[in-house]
């Protein structure tokens, strides 16, 4: 069965209705959960309908958009790319943002040339660069779209103020940011105005990183390539807090017949229209039990369980370490 698909803001974009994140790809979160070549993977997602795949210069230390780039020759008409510019690394750590018009020019052109495609479907600021007033790196954005280098523009993790005034420079298609079960913090600020301007959503981490997925462990159990060891919702106490919520959804899951990842992804799916999620996917087996999740729909007594489960503080722990909290635009 085909997987649907969704429109994303008012510029109509067509994508998936569940996206592939694929910063898992290249060892974010250890190694590839069975033997499967990153390649592979992906075709079997493009097999199974997934047609938006988002990745990131930083992602791999550079060699995510490479293997993306490598995976969809030959397919690029059935897929959507989306990539990003804005944040510096430095001995393989995120150490600085740069939007500035120059930087953002730069940035496209290598991600061209490492994804082998004359044009990025969305391109995202991938934090804002609090040095940079956001008109400038928009407008910088805007000038590709009119050179037909790029088809959309997105911000991720940005706040409602910076989102209204980059749209008002050019139309605004989508915005990432972490949503989900676990994470419900732009709900009060930020869905209101995607709603007003006419925004669409990308959420990422919908599973939150993997607490309702498969066989969580805690931080002192993961690889030291794994970035959850630095996650402080994986940290003693958090965590402990974290998977009592989790059982939670497991019961509300097991009464329904599906698996709690499912449930979870078809919550965040019923919340708009025009929200696709960034779903890492490292096993085969996970391209279909995630697609089963978009033909799910939750009762409303079980959203409401869900909604009084998990609700907006109940999650235990800052969804950053302190040294990614401070690339966040914060609300003004």
């Amino acid at each position: 069965m085909a997987m649907k698909q969704r429109t994303l803001g008012r510029q109509g974009m067509r994508v998936s209705a569940l996206g592939f994140g694929c910063m898992g790809l290249t060892g974010a979160y250890g190694a590839l959960a069975e033997a499967v070549e990153p390649v592979r993977l992906v075709h079997a997602a493009i097999d199974a309908g997934y047609t938006l795949f988002d990745t990131a210069p930083i992602y791999g230390g550079g060699s995510n958009e490479a293997l993306l780039g490598r995976a969809v020759q030959g397919k690029r008409e059935q897929v959507v790319l989306s990539t990003k510019f804005g944040l510096v690394l430095k001995d393989g750590r995120i150490d600085a943002t740069d939007s500035s018009p120059a930087a953002v020019v730069a940035s496209v052109e290598a991600s061209l040339a490492q994804l082998k495609t004359d044009y990025i479907d969305i391109l995202f600021q991938h934090r804002v660069d609090p040095a940079v007033p956001i008109e400038e790196t928009v407008g910088a954005m805007a000038r590709l779209v009119e050179q037909g280098k790029v088809r959309y523009l997105g911000l991720s993790e940005a706040s409602a103020a910076t989102l209204r005034r980059a749209h008002a420079v050019h139309p605004i298609t989508a915005l990432q940011s972490e949503y989900s079960l676990l994470e419900r913090g732009l709900e009060a600020r930020l869905l209101p105005l995607t709603r007003e301007l006419g925004i669409g959503l990308m959420p990422f981490s919908p599973l939150g990183r993997g607490l309702v997925a498969g066989t969580p462990r805690p931080a002192q159990e993961r690889d030291r390539s794994d970035y959850r060891r630095l996650d402080p919702r994986y940290q003693g106490e958090n965590y402990e807090r974290n998977m009592a919520l989790v059982r939670g959804l497991g019961e509300i899951a097991q009464g329904l017949g599906f698996a709690a990842s499912q449930v979870a992804l078809a919550w965040l799916l019923q919340r708009e229209d025009d929200l696709a999620p960034l779903v890492g996917i490292t096993r085969l087996a996970t391209l279909e039990i995630n697609r089963i999740a978009t033909e799910i729909t939750l009762p409303c007594d079980v959203v409401q369980k869900l909604d009084a489960l998990f609700a907006p503080d109940a999650v235990s722990g800052e969804r950053y370490p302190a040294s990614m909290m401070r690339f966040v635009d914060p609300e003004q």
